[in-house]
């Protein structure tokens, strides 16, 4: 395939669909086990024909789940401007196939109204990110965290609002606490916007969500749950086994610190790696098998930096 030229997805992205996709908690939405993130990778720094490559092979095998936020790039907001150019170049004509979310709730903009919970922020920053997308609406946006200062009310009720306003078909929370999440829970179902997902940080080395009980909630209660770093940023794979790259992420102390990859990790990350060998599979792959093998996780999200990555992660 010409990737300068015009795209035409495979006519078998959807062979085996039948085991490709998981229902969200007990709602109408079909995700797919493997979702693309597009946390790195696909800024304004990462070549655009290599984003365009890989958005390509993973609807191609379908990977229908799109995962943004407004300051996904970097720099900020590159990655979702990234999206708006493929959505104009390749996937205008499958907008129905696809599933699009973005967040907000870091930071994005200087002064008092570009982070955390407000309803002035969560509104202004989906604008911005529909023109960045060039998109009508978003299928997800989610609280990217709790916001300990914001009534919660306030957030909530934004969200409940954005649906009404026909901005977003459904929403979802990430990185709240228990206790917050049984709210916004209550609270959007008595507002007939239900939450559909809970997006949290869940992995072979940190399991933050099954030992504080948002996972089972979830479960419990017809929550999807979507896993954000399953690979743990890349040490759930054979990257680090034997030192640190000079052009990983952990060089470059982005997002990952050198002090995280102490001895006894590494040890404990060739040991995972050898049992992997073992059972014929990657540390990755026997790192997301993990994953969703858990109740109540509905899909896991991966980066890729290649083809190559991408393709070999889907293999679980």
């Amino acid at each position: 395939m010409d990737l300068k030229g015009i795209y035409t997805a495979s006519a078998n992205r959807y062979d085996g669909s039948e085991t490709m996709y998981r229902r969200c908690g007990r709602s109408g939405v079909l995700l797919p086990k493997i979702s693309l993130g597009l946390w790195h990778n696909f800024g304004g720094v990462n070549p655009y024909e290599r984003s365009r490559d890989i958005t390509h092979y993973a609807f191609d095998h379908g990977i229908t789940h799109f995962d943004l936020a407004n300051n996904y790039g970097p720099p900020y907001g590159t990655a979702e401007e990234t999206f708006g150019r493929l959505m104009d170049d390749d996937f205008r004509p499958y907008r129905d196939e696809l599933f699009i979310s973005s967040k907000a709730g870091y930071d994005m903009w200087p002064g008092p109204y570009g982070n955390w919970g407000s309803r002035k922020y969560l509104m202004a920053s989906l604008e911005q990110s529909l023109k960045r997308m060039k998109l009508d609406y978003v299928d997800l946006f989610y609280s990217h965290r709790f916001d300990p200062l914001t009534p919660m009310e306030e957030t909530l009720q934004a969200l409940v609002d954005i649906v009404r306003q026909g901005k977003a078909l459904y929403v979802g929370i990430s990185n709240w606490p228990l206790e917050g999440l049984k709210f916004a829970d209550e609270y959007l179902r008595r507002h007939d916007v239900p939450l559909l997902i809970y997006q949290g940080r869940l992995n072979m080395l940190n399991r933050e969500p099954m030992e504080q009980g948002i996972l089972d909630y979830c479960h419990r209660q017809g929550i999807g749950f979507i896993s954000f770093s399953p690979l743990a940023q890349g040490l759930l794979t054979d990257r680090y086994l034997n030192g640190i790259p000079t052009d990983s992420r952990m060089a470059r102390n982005f997002n990952l610190k050198k002090e995280v990859l102490t001895p006894e990790l590494l040890e404990r990350l060739r040991k995972l790696n050898a049992e992997a060998a073992r059972e014929g599979e990657t540390l990755a792959q026997k790192a997301l098998k993990w994953n969703l093998a858990q109740d109540g996780v509905t899909s896991v999200l991966v980066g890729a930096s290649s083809v190559a990555q991408l393709e070999q992660n889907m293999k679980v």
